[in-house]
């Protein structure tokens, strides 16, 4: 998933619920070399708690990413 390449399909790896979480898996990927984005992140000053899904970040990666990235989480749980 670079400006280089062509525009790859994302997948959803992970959902979590709040920006911390999301954050540190962003982190986790970033350090093998897998980019990720966040979709659904509601805003923290607007939503402080997470009910009902409001808080839930999806962590999104492209497609061709996606089975080493839910192979690197999984190891990690």
């Amino acid at each position: 998933m670079t400006a280089e390449s062509s525009p790859s399909k994302l997948k959803e790896v992970r959902r979590v619920w709040g920006p911390a979480e999301a954050e540190v898996v962003k982190s986790f990927l970033n350090n093998y070399g897998i980019n990720c984005v966040f979709l659904g992140q509601a805003n923290p000053t607007s939503y402080p708690l997470t009910t009902d899904g409001m808080g839930e970040i999806r962590i999104m990666v492209a497609e061709e990413d996606y089975d080493l990235a839910q192979q690197l989480l999984k190891d990690i749980e």
